[in-house]
């Protein structure tokens, strides 16, 4: 099983490629609680991207939920939409820019 650190690393590789970032701009927090936790970033935006720990300044989005269940979700064993349903994932702010980020995860 990857860790969130090893999950936002994958993630910053593919954004190196301009088509997986297209047009979006966004700065999406991750704070995700419970062992291998902390605070990651996706920011996009000019056609690039970049992912990996700390918050960004001034997150459009800001995602809660344990690291655990990011794990799960990012891998395809979690699916969103259940998660935000039962509780275990919580965005604030622009929900628009939060179902979009599926893409990026995978």
């Amino acid at each position: 099983m990857p860790t969130p650190s090893e999950i936002f690393a994958d993630v910053n590789a593919r954004l190196a490629d301009p088509a997986k970032v297209g047009t979006a701009r966004a700065a999406y927090r991750f704070d995700l609680s419970g062992d291998d936790g902390g605070e990651f970033h996706i920011i996009l935006g000019d056609g690039k991207g970049e992912a990996g720990s700390g918050a960004p300044e001034n997150p459009n989005t800001t995602i809660s939920m344990s690291a655990a269940d990011f794990v799960g979700l990012a891998t395809g064993k979690l699916d969103p939409t259940m998660a935000f349903m039962t509780g275990k994932l919580k965005v604030r702010g622009d929900m628009g820019a939060a179902m979009k980020l599926q893409s990026l995860l995978r």
